[in-house]
């Protein structure tokens, strides 16, 4: 279901642009702000993340978004909830990104199935390997759901495939060894890994770690299906108020 939303939206456009928050930072009322705004300038889907105490993929800018999230109480049923009330308001896909510990205290059958009646697409869960996850990746089948799964440029060719070959809906390509939030390099490099990427699956491929601007994403057209924007739209907030995000976002469409 994921796959050929996004195949049709993404039909006239150079590269789409998937965006992503923590839920609760710097809160659920500053969120809808947020959602609005990018919705209004064209992202084509939205990660939500369900604030957690050990975010281990996520550089120094998400953690602290994560940390003053659980500050103020926020539950994961409230994150549930709230994305059920941006799919009922919005037109484009939503995701609920996390960690697995967050599911497995849930229960997963229990999360995956609110997932699917509040019309959430697909989870991202980096924490949990394919070896690891068959009881996720059946209940996600079960319930119609994608799993996103990750490729790095560590992976090899062959692990790829594997991991395609349970992924649905798109495959994260993150863009370098590391955390969000740092700086990337786009060379060469990630050009042949994205190429390596390509080829290992049919499914659309999106890039995040490191795009923070224009420049960056025009790199991505016609290597990447799809761009990935997080650190870098928190630090706008930060630094320049909600209001900021519309204008930011319109930048960065090529």
């Amino acid at each position: 279901m994921l796959e050929a939303q996004l195949r049709m939206q993404l039909k006239n456009k150079k590269i789409g642009l998937m965006t992503h928050i923590v839920l609760g930072y710097p809160s659920l009322d500053a969120n809808k702000k947020i959602i609005h705004q990018m919705v209004q300038a064209g992202v084509d889907l939205m990660e939500l993340q369900i604030p957690f105490s050990e975010p281990i993929a996520d550089g120094p800018v998400i953690l602290k978004a994560n940390q003053k999230a659980l500050e103020t109480g926020i539950t994961v049923q409230q994150c549930i909830d709230f994305a059920k009330e941006m799919a009922a308001t919005h037109s484009i896909p939503f995701l609920l990104m996390t960690y697995y510990n967050i599911l497995y205290q849930f229960g997963i059958e229990h999360f995956v199935k609110q997932a699917a009646e509040n019309k959430v697409y697909g989870t991202i869960i980096p924490d949990l390997p394919i070896e690891e996850g068959h009881h996720y990746i059946q209940t996600m089948n079960d319930y119609n759901l994608s799993p996103i799964f990750i490729f790095s440029p560590t992976t090899t060719d062959d692990r790829m495939k594997h991991i395609a070959s349970y992924g649905k809906g798109f495959i994260y390509c993150v863009a370098r060894k590391g955390v969000t939030g740092q700086t990337t390099t786009f060379s060469n490099d990630l050009s042949d890994y994205l190429a390596r990427c390509r080829s290992a699956t049919h499914l659309p491929i999106a890039v995040g770690f490191g795009v923070k601007d224009k420049e960056d994403i025009q790199f991505l057209h016609g290597k990447a299906d799809i761009a990935v924007i997080g650190t870098q739209t928190i630090r706008i907030v930060e630094e320049n108020g909600i209001d900021a995000v519309g204008p930011f976002i319109q930048s960065l469409m090529i």
